[in-house]
């Protein structure tokens, strides 16, 4: 005679294998597409910043060809010798990153341009114009 006990412990011990095997199961499947996430997002987070610091570079550039434009249409005269700090007025500007703008006039030559004030972001722009 089979004791009910027994066959009840060995579908006990049969069940617990099966949890084990699918928990096992479970956690290599997590592991795997962890592996494949991180690298993905990490491309990801490089791709917003290259793509921020492109914004930002044509932003500075159209900011400073329009000044320069300006200064180039007589606006210059309004300046003294030597370098200065240049204020802009285009609105967009605000999108930028700590930065400044400086002017500079010597002679019949202008330079104006933007430098962020952040180690790692767009480098300067720069616009050298001759006074006619």
């Amino acid at each position: 005679m089979v004791k009910p006990h027994l066959i009840s412990a060995g579908r006990k011990s049969d069940r617990r294998r099966e949890r084990a095997a699918l928990t096992t199961e479970l956690l290599v499947a997590m592991a795997l597409l962890v592996l494949a996430v991180c690298p993905l997002a990490y491309a990801f987070s490089q791709e917003v910043r290259l793509l921020r610091g492109s914004y930002w570079r044509s932003v500075v550039m159209e900011i400073v060809d329009g000044e320069a434009e300006i200064l180039a249409a007589g606006e210059w005269r309004a300046f003294p010798e030597g370098q200065q700090p240049y204020t802009v007025r285009a609105g967009a500007a605000t999108n930028l990153p700590p930065g400044r703008f400086q002017l500079t006039k010597t002679g019949k030559q202008l330079r104006l341009e933007w430098r962020s004030d952040e180690r790692q972001s767009v480098g300067p722009v720069v616009r050298d114009i001759t006074i006619q």
